[in-house]
C-alpha cells in the first residue's frame, strides 16, 4: 500500500462502462485477518455481499495478529491504523471481523443478521460519484455535497484484488484454504474534500485488479462511493 496517510488528521476519453455509482450503495470496510480463526465466516458473508449490486466490498487486512504465527501476506499496518481510526471515531474497541458500514458504524462482521439490518438502516449517500476508464486509467467525478463543509473530508482511492485463496500453514488457521474477497492491495488519499465538485485522473489498477472511490467527510462518514470492478 501506498503509505500516504489513508485518515488525514488520526479530459481522457472513456472506453469502457461507467462504474456503479448510485445514491442506495452501501459501502461495506471488513477489518479481517488469516490469522484470526473467526475471520473466514465474515470473509465468506462479504463475497456473497459483494454480488449485490447496492454493495460496495472492501477487505482491509490488519497486521496485529501476523505475531500469533502466521504472517498474513495482504496485511498492512495502513489498514491497522485506518481501523484505530474508525474505531477512536465510533467509541468502539478494535476487534476482528469488524465490519464498518458507510463509516458510520461498526459491526461484527460475521453476524448476518446484524449485517442485514445494518443494510436495511443505511442512510443514502448523498455525493454522487463516477468512474469511467479512460486510455490512461481512471477518470473520477465527484459532485458537489449537500450543503457547506464546517471541516474537508477526503478522497480515497483504493485498488482491490477481487479474490484469493490461501493455504495457511500455523496460526490459529492452521490446516485451512482460505478464500477472501475485495482485498484492498493500495490505497492513497487524492485529496481533500471541501464539498465542491471534483475532477481526478488516476492511473490504471494493477492486472485484474478493481477500483473504488470513497469521498469521506471529516467526521469518516462516506458520502458517496462508485466501483469500477476487473476488466
Amino acid at each position: 500500500m501506498r503509505r500516504r496517510t489513508l485518515m488525514a488528521a488520526a479530459v481522457a476519453t472513456g472506453i469502457a462502462p461507467a462504474g456503479r455509482a448510485t445514491t442506495k450503495t452501501v459501502v461495506l470496510e471488513l477489518f479481517t485477518s488469516q490469522g484470526c480463526s473467526s475471520c473466514p465466516p465474515a470473509d465468506a458473508l462479504l463475497g456473497q455481499l459483494a454480488k449485490r449490486p447496492d454493495v460496495i466490498a472492501l477487505a482491509w487486512h490488519v497486521d496485529y495478529w501476523d505475531r500469533l504465527g502466521w504472517h498474513d501476506p495482504f496485511a498492512s499496518r495502513e489498514a491497522t491504523a485506518r481501523q484505530r481510526t474508525y474505531a477512536r471515531r465510533l467509541g468502539s474497541t478494535v476487534f476482528t471481523p469488524a465490519l464498518v458500514v458507510n463509516g458510520a458504524s461498526i459491526i461484527v462482521g460475521s453476524d448476518a443478521a446484524a449485517v442485514d439490518g445494518a443494510l436495511d438502516a443505511a442512510s443514502p449517500l448523498a455525493v454522487p460519484v463516477a468512474l469511467r476508464r479512460s486510455e490512461n486509467g481512471l477518470v473520477v467525478e465527484i459532485g458537489a455535497g449537500p450543503g457547506p463543509m464546517p471541516a474537508p473530508g477526503w478522497v480515497v482511492h483504493a485498488a482491490y484484488d477481487a479474490e484469493h485463496t490461501t493455504p495457511v500453514d500455523t496460526g490459529e488457521n492452521e490446516g485451512q484454504r482460505l478464500r477472501e474477497y475485495r482485498i484492498v492491495r493500495q490505497a492513497e488519499v487524492l485529496d481533500e474534500w471541501d464539498g465542491s465538485p471534483r475532477r481526478f485522473n488516476v492511473s490504471a489498477a494493477g492486472f485484474g485488479q478493481g477500483q473504488v472511490i470513497l469521498v469521506q467527510s471529516a467526521d469518516l462518514r462516506v458520502v458517496g462511493a462508485a466501483d469500477q470492478p476487473p476488466a
